[in-house]
């Protein structure tokens, strides 16, 4: 393995599991967070902490971003990583936040002509997927710049798929969790329907796993919905921001997302509610909320 460390930038439920699988994997990882709660527990599992961006740039490898939306990938990038790096640095940037895809392609052309080498690599699944090595890398960018850090791309994912440009795997992922946000939805109100209909819902539950009604919601979120464990693995309002970016895609190709909007009604609801912090499964709160008569 290489002594030139992977740097995270941004360790909260992502960014921490990415670095738990580099560390498991023999790669030297260092990390910044602005929460100092957070370089203290990367350094607890064996990281590196730094106290500033600039401070892990230079020594790294390549840089992996886990932030939360565009404007804090553009000012992690353009305040920070460049001044830091300076002109024709050649470093990989590897953004893995699930940010607008259109303004990702513009920063990447106004960035790599100053040496920086961009890959757009949203992930699917929850961080407790990707901590169990079930995560799914959607890759967009040069191929080849991805194939240098094959090793760390198998430490982290089970499987990647390059889609395309830069942007593309934004495209990919909002597709993707368009998809998997109506799932989950759906299975909350079934699960809410099975129960006000008399059934038990952890029996359900299995009826439904077994059932052509299957989804791979069943197994990640069924449980938590059934137990009311609403502890975080994808939050309310991080589900929120992406169903907004798909909107926004949306209205740009003139298609409407009629039952995304339903999604959304029912997030904006939870947020309402003060629930924008547990996990996502917590719709299932709203759904109940919704069949109670004044």
């Amino acid at each position: 393995m290489t002594q030139s460390p992977i740097a995270i930038i941004g360790l909260g439920l992502m960014g921490e599991v990415y670095a738990q699988r580099l560390l498991d994997a023999g790669f030297a990882v260092s990390g910044y967070d602005v929460d100092p709660a957070r370089r203290a527990r990367l350094a607890e599992i064996g990281g590196t902490p730094a106290d500033t961006i600039g401070e892990l740039a230079k020594p790294a490898r390549a840089i992996l971003l886990a932030v939360f939306n565009m404007a804090q990938v553009e000012d992690v990038i353009e305040n920070h990583l460049l001044p830091a790096l300076g002109e024709g640095s050649n470093k990989i940037v590897i953004c893995m936040s699930t940010v607008d895809p259109d303004q990702v392609a513009a920063l990447a052309a106004r960035v790599t002509p100053r040496g920086i080498r961009y890959l757009d690599v949203p992930v699917s699944g929850t961080s407790d997927q990707v901590r169990r090595g079930d995560g799914v890398a959607l890759i967009g960018g040069d191929a080849s710049i991805a194939d240098e850090l094959a090793a760390e791309f198998d430490a982290l994912f089970s499987r990647r798929f390059h889609v395309g440009k830069v942007g593309d795997g934004g495209r990919a992922k909002l597709a993707v969790n368009l998809i998997l946000g109506l799932n989950r939805l759906a299975l909350a109100e079934g699960l809410v329907f099975a129960e006000r209909l008399g059934l038990d819902p952890a029996a359900f539950l299995e009826v439904a796993k077994g059932s052509a009604s299957y989804s791979q919601v069943m197994e990640t979120k069924g449980p938590k919905m059934v137990r009311g464990d609403f502890s975080p693995e994808g939050r309310v309002k991080q589900t929120l921001k992406d169903a907004h970016l798909m909107l926004d895609q949306g209205a740009a190709i003139g298609q409407p997302l009629l039952s995304l909007q339903i999604h959304v009604d029912t997030l904006e609801a939870c947020v309402k509610a003060g629930e924008s912090d547990l996990d996502n499964s917590a719709i299932i709160k709203e759904v109940r909320r919704r069949g109670v008569k004044p």
